[in-house]
């Protein structure tokens, strides 16, 4: 077993030659941690701490989909960082995640088990400190549709084509809208308000859904 650092030592450790059964005990082990993200990609484990300035973005952004989702009133399951699994094979804990076309398959289930049910129509990921290489292929071995993805820069929409994650103007849960102009009102995370960003966000979804009337 081997392990390195990436950018914050203190916050992401990835160890590689992991077992399986190695990383669902430690599933186990940390339950009372959820803190702690973990992501398994064949072999290849990465231990997370997130920072505030992750957390900040990752609740703001989640926030978001849930105003377009009430302002468009589309019927959402918020599933928060539950943990996906592909037996033997990868695991991981999305930032938030959302179930939309999917929600009748998996309501009211306390357990998810992918041999038989859906996986989440859309995934939110925030990269601040660390690549999403690993975690986009287990969401790529899992079948997530969507993934919008922050990296403190720029904001992406992520659509699964060919086993593969391609970057795209439109959404595939709320196609009505110019989605990518969230990453406007990402920008002044930190500088406004968290209720004012959130009440300037909703505004706009208004805004918008006005003029496709």
């Amino acid at each position: 077993m081997t392990s390195s650092t990436l950018i914050q030592p203190e916050e992401i450790i990835h160890l590689s030659g992991i077992s399986w059964q190695t990383y669902e005990a430690l599933l186990n082990e940390l339950s009372t941690n959820r803190r702690l993200r973990l992501t398994y990609n064949h072999g290849n484990l990465e231990i997370m701490v997130p920072s505030p300035e992750h957390e900040r973005y990752k609740e703001i952004l989640g926030r978001f989909v849930e105003t377009l989702a009430e302002e468009l009133e589309v019927r959402i399951d918020p599933l928060g960082s539950t943990t996906f699994k592909r037996s033997e094979l990868s695991g991981a804990e999305p930032d938030k995640c959302f179930y939309i076309r999917n929600l009748n398959a998996v309501k009211g289930k306390k357990r998810i088990d992918l041999q038989q049910d859906p996986p989440p129509d859309l995934v939110v990921e925030i990269d601040i400190t660390s690549s999403s290489k690993d975690r986009l292929e287990v969401y790529a071995n899992i079948g997530v549709p969507e993934i919008w993805r922050y990296d403190g820069n720029s904001f992406s929409i992520n659509i699964l084509q060919n086993q593969k994650y391609i970057i795209v103007e439109n959404s595939l849960a709320f196609p009505s809208l110019p989605i990518q102009e969230i990453s406007r009102f990402l920008k002044q995370v930190g500088e406004k308000d968290y209720l004012d960003l959130v009440k300037e966000f909703r505004n706009w979804v208004k805004s918008q859904t006005q003029k496709n009337c």
